[in-house]
């Protein structure tokens, strides 16, 4: 290829990411827990539905204090997920099918057991002391600042072996690393190295705004009136804990190193921060090559709230930065829940809109079912957060359970006399039934992403809005392609639009001719080819 020839797109730009959370998703060897061995013996399942790269949440040796997001040994893999020959088994047949496979890394803290924070305790005079954030208490005892945990309470828990405080952002068995030492910097240099060798495709960088804290230890401002409920809940403004500029050297620095390997390296980011600090952690083309947006995620499910989000984000990315969107992940529900109230029309609207939008779409393990969140009962719960903090909130553990790929006992994740890890109950959404009707919503997903695929529109074209009634969002992608969602409870028409329906969200419109207007049932979507008048 020449200089002045145009490189080709990286696969991201145009493909579907697919989240796996491991435990939930297949278990193979009977002990009520999802495995590696479970994901290789569903990859086929992805490559049915067109998927191209599949991010797994982690996989690494932890006690599971946070089910995985506490790591003890980061070049590991963990004996409840199976060995790293089962791990080289499933990139193997990964890229027999054309999968890429992404790793979770959790580079803002480790577990309290990781070797590395064993030694950091062990004294002040320890050579790993510096790795993690300690400091000196307050006066009358008290913690060195006014930082909370995520979890509740105070960031910080005193350590009677050395008399002096340690951080976490998070629980207290997840001690938040020292970004600002270069040892720990090259720690990390190696975990990206190992698992690039080992043939990953890239990244998802857990909470990678919070990696890097303020050197001074400053109070944080307390929370404002205007601000979002969350940061009302904290009761402060995380300022001086995370989201420092600082944090951009560290993606920087990952950047170099992908970049080493080859152009198809990716990293995704964690970034929970509002839409015009978004464009930041993209940099100049030099950081992240996707960053989550929370705004959308956490968003009404209503057209004016998302279309203000996307028309927002759209505007504060630079020229050559690409939007990613996901309605679903394993910390903030399932879609087909939390935004269409288990209403299966909805959720079909959804996953036309995340499909559709301009971005990389990141679909949840079950939004391809509309899978419900799971129904817990308080004795069931293992997240953390839901048994410190039920009956207020119930956490995490309803976008967890177990998919189900049939609908006998069992679900098909594990064998039906084993007790899973988490209750699955709820067998009336599972992939084989709706494999084998046209008209689910799984064969709907599957038709989207072959759409994407055969139409360029859709992937590499622009976006556009179009004129539309109230509680109606249409844009057109590209040239001749119009994407058109009624998010309302009345019928409602969509005017200058001539062509073809390609795909409809109930599938009864696929096909049908347009002369000039396109009627919308209630909470309905459609795709159309379109044409020019007349």
């Amino acid at each position: 290829m020449g200089d002045g020839a145009a490189r080709p797109a990286p696969w991201w730009r145009s493909g579907v990411l697919y989240q796996i959370y491991p435990r939930s998703f297949a278990d193979a060897d009977g002990d009520g827990v999802g495995d590696l061995k479970g994901i290789t013996a569903h990859l086929e399942h992805l490559a049915w539905l067109g998927i191209d790269g599949a991010w797994l949440s982690p996989i690494t040796v932890s006690p599971n204090a946070d089910w995985g997001y506490d790591v003890a040994d980061y070049c590991a893999v963990d004996p409840s997920m199976g060995t790293m020959a089962d791990f080289d088994d499933l990139l193997a047949e990964a890229d027999r099918l054309g999968i890429r496979v992404l790793l979770d890394l959790v580079a803002n803290h480790t577990s309290d057991r990781h070797p590395w924070f064993a030694a950091s305790r062990s004294s002040r005079s320890s050579p790993r002391r510096d790795w993690y954030v300690w400091a000196d208490p307050g006066p009358g005892g008290a913690p060195p600042n006014n930082w909370v945990s995520s979890c509740g309470g105070a960031a910080w828990t005193l350590d009677s072996t050395t008399g002096q405080y340690y951080l976490h952002n998070h629980l207290p068995e997840q001690p938040d690393l020292n970004w600002w030492h270069e040892e720990v910097r090259s720690a990390f240099d190696a975990v990206l190295r190992f698992w690039f060798d080992r043939g990953v495709a890239g990244f998802r960088i857990d909470v990678c705004n919070l990696i890097v804290k303020d050197r001074a230890l400053r109070d944080n401002p307390p929370a404002g009136d205007d601000d979002p409920l969350d940061v009302r809940l904290l009761g402060q403004r995380v300022v001086f804990n995370g989201n420092r500029p600082e944090v951009h050297d560290v993606l920087r620095r990952w950047r170099r190193l992908a970049d080493g390997y080859d152009p198809a390296r990716v990293l995704v980011g964690e970034t929970p921060v509002p839409v015009e600090e978004l464009a930041a952690y993209y940099g100049a083309g030099d950081e992240l090559h996707l960053a989550f947006n929370f705004p959308f995620l956490s968003s009404a499910f209503e057209a004016a709230a998302l279309q203000e989000v996307v028309a927002a984000t759209e505007g504060a990315l630079a020229p050559g930065s690409w939007p990613v969107w996901t309605g679903s992940n394993h910390d903030m529900g399932r879609l087909a829940t939390r935004w269409a109230g288990g209403d299966e029309a909805k959720a079909r609207v959804a996953l036309v809109l995340l499909l559709c939008l301009r971005g990389t779409p990141v679909l949840y393990q079950g939004d391809e079912i509309a899978l419900l969140e799971g129904d817990l009962g308080r004795d069931e719960l293992r997240d953390p957060l839901g048994v410190r903090f039920w009956p207020a909130y119930a956490g995490r553990d309803g976008s967890r359970t177990p998919m189900p790929w049939h609908g006998r006992p069992g679900g098909g994740f594990s064998a039906p006399e084993v007790a899973p890890w988490l209750a699955l109950r709820d067998l009336r959404r599972n992939v084989e039934d709706q494999r084998g009707d046209p008209r689910s919503v799984l064969v709907l997903v599957r038709d989207l992403i072959a759409l994407r695929r055969a139409r360029p529109d859709l992937t590499a074209g622009g976006s556009s809005a179009l004129p539309a009634p109230p509680g109606v969002w249409a844009w057109r992608r590209g040239r001749d392609t119009v994407v058109a969602l009624n998010m309302t409870e009345a019928p409602a028409a969509l005017g200058g639009v001539w062509g073809r329906v390609l795909v409809g969200s109930d599938r009864g419109d696929d096909g049908r001719r347009l002369d000039g207007r396109l009627d919308l049932r209630p909470w309905s979507a459609a795709v159309v080819a379109a044409d020019a008048p007349g």
